[in-house]
Order: C-alpha cells, then structure tokens, then sequence
C-alpha cells in the first residue's frame, strides 16, 4: 500500500516541509515555527462509517492497525524532510541575500495567492540554475523551494505561515507524484 492512500499529497508535503524547517540550522522563526506545529500537524482521527468509537470484539478499536501505520509513515516523512534539511543547508548559503529580501517583499505585497506561487516558481527556478547538476531534477526543485521558504521567513519571520502556505501549494501542484514517491514504500 502507497502512502497516498494514507495521505494526501498536501499532508505529505506540509510533513516534510515543517521537518525541513525544524530541522535546518539559523532559523530565527523556531518560535513562530512551533505555534504552526498545532495548526497544520495536529493528528486528524478519521472515523469511516461504521466506526462507532466502540471496541471491537478483540479489544481493538476500529482502524487502530491503519493509524499505527499513519504515525510509522508520517515519521518516515519526518526523517526525509530532516535529511533534506542538511543538504538544504549546505545551499542556503550560496543564495544571495538581496534575492531572497526581494522575494520576500514580493510576499508581502502579493495578496493573490496564485501570484505568490508563481513568483516562488520564478525563484526556483533561479536557485535551481546554481544547483548541482548531479541532483535529480525534481529533489532539486523540492530543496530549492523548501531553502526559498526557509530564507524568506528569516528574512520576515512574521509571514512563515503565508510562506509555508504558498510552498505546500507550490509543492503540491509542480511535484505532487515526486512527493507522494517519496514514502515508506517506493
């Protein structure tokens, strides 16, 4: 069984990208990071329509087996977002600060969320032209938009949730079959 059928690409991406930026060095958002941990990584309890909350004849309630399965794979997603995090690091630094200030401006400004998906499209792609060439295209695309992320919320750390936001679109919408390759299973 693939992880997607447990998650869906956008909880699969908002899991890598919160490790990514828990895990990555000078951060000057930790605490701003920690108060979106309750919003977008709090356990969601899925009851299908014949799970009355009551235990089953084995003692077990309906679907603990699958929400065990859940927690095993959300830590493997939690460990590739913080191995991701090491090598996103080493790239931080070779980005340059006015860039990353302009981006973030351009945050900041953009109230159309479609709009500030495209100008981070543009900066990974800019980022992306510096890159290693022995990286595989869409690894390179994912770390350079989760540095991106990681340096426009430094840069302002009051808008890492509209940042956040935008990169898991971003995610979802330009490496959905990557990401969703990226669990337990393939």
């Amino acid at each position: 069984m693939n992880q997607s059928d447990h998650y869906g690409s956008t909880e699969v991406a908002c899991i890598v990208l919160y490790s990514f930026l828990e895990n990555s060095s000078d951060v000057a958002f930790a605490s701003k990071l920690s108060s979106l941990k309750k919003q977008l990584l709090a356990p969601k309890q899925s009851y299908t329509a014949y799970d009355d909350g009551e235990l089953q004849t084995d003692g077990n309630s309906f679907g603990r087996v699958e929400e065990r399965a859940l927690v095993a794979d959300e830590e493997i997603f939690r460990k590739i977002g913080a191995r991701l995090a090491v090598m996103g690091d080493k790239l931080a630094a070779e980005i340059e600060p006015s860039f990353v200030h302009n981006l973030a401006q351009q945050f900041m400004v953009e109230n159309v969320p479609s709009q500030r998906i495209q100008h981070l499209s543009l900066a990974v792609q800019n980022v992306m032209a510096r890159m290693p060439r022995e990286l595989e295209l869409e690894k390179a695309t994912l770390l350079a938009a989760m540095v991106l992320a990681k340096k426009v919320a430094n840069v302002v750390p009051e808008i890492l949730q509209q940042v956040f936001n935008t990169t898991v679109n971003y995610i979802d919408q330009n490496l959905h079959d990557y990401v969703n390759n990226l669990g337990p299973e393939n």
